[in-house]
């Protein structure tokens, strides 16, 4: 009864939110038959004698793979992106039905959304993540300019891009400004580049001060209320006159 008339969806997630809410409307409109009372009604009340639910399974199927040199794992005929430290290298990929994991050396390495494709005459598709070829771009800055991988960047960088790459030494300034997501957070180095446009002062150094900014905002002193009794009876004043006396004490003493 519930898969009847089921409407169209355009992922798993929107199927089992779905599924979920059509679950619990039903328990409330069908009896029991056993017991008096809806499906609803006896599980509430079931409820209360129930043992507390436990850390919830973690199911997958894991497969070894090794990473290809260009930093991909293949699976299902499609191609996920890996850090670059481990290209050639043994991992182990966790398949979810809606997510993939990939792990190394006892961590998580990355995660990617699963694609499922039903079609076999669609051809593989290849995920990337821009971040996993940082390592790769610092040796080799040339990489930057014709990179797949770099097709992904969000669009402040990808700006920041076409404007360095105009002047000589600008692939090098760009690699820069990308490793600066290692140390920072991604959304402060997004805001600096963003200002930095619109400031039309493209260039790293610029982008270095405005996020020095940004992040030193957070970090603000907290402001000291001094008791009554340290408070100055005589307030220092401003006497620039001063300063010739002290320059006469260096005249004799120098004589």
């Amino acid at each position: 009864q519930i898969w009847q008339g089921m409407p169209p969806f355009a992922d798993l997630p929107a199927l089992n939110a779905w599924l979920e809410a059509r679950c619990i409307e039903r328990w409330s409109e069908l009896s029991h038959g056993v017991l008096p009372g809806s499906v609803a009604e006896v599980q509430a009340r079931e409820r209360m004698n129930l043992m507390p639910m436990g850390r919830a399974f973690d199911g997958f199927v894991e497969h070894t793979k090794r990473v290809s040199p260009t930093c991909l794992v293949h699976f299902e005929s499609n191609r996920y992106s890996v850090p670059a430290s481990f290209a050639n290298r043994p991992v182990s990929l966790r398949v979810y039905p809606d997510r993939l994991v990939v792990a190394a050396e006892g961590q998580v390495l990355c995660e990617h959304a699963r694609i499922v494709e039903r079609a076999h005459d669609v051809p593989g598709r290849t995920v990337y993540d821009w971040r996993h070829y940082l390592a790769v771009i610092q040796r080799k800055p040339g990489a930057l300019r014709n990179g797949a991988p770099f097709a992904e960047m969000p669009e402040a960088f990808r700006k920041l891009q076409v404007q360095l790459i105009r002047r000589p030494g600008g692939e090098r300034e760009m690699v820069d400004v990308l490793a600066l997501v290692l140390q920072h957070d991604e959304q402060a180095v997004l805001c600096a580049v963003e200002l930095a446009l619109e400031d039309g002062v493209a260039t790293k150094t610029h982008i270095l001060n405005i996020l020095h900014r940004l992040t030193d905002g957070k970090n603000t002193a907290a402001v000291i209320d001094a008791p009554q009794a340290l408070v100055l009876d005589q307030e220092p004043r401003a006497d620039i006159g001063r300063y010739d006396t002290l320059r006469n004490r260096e005249v004799r003493h120098a004589s």
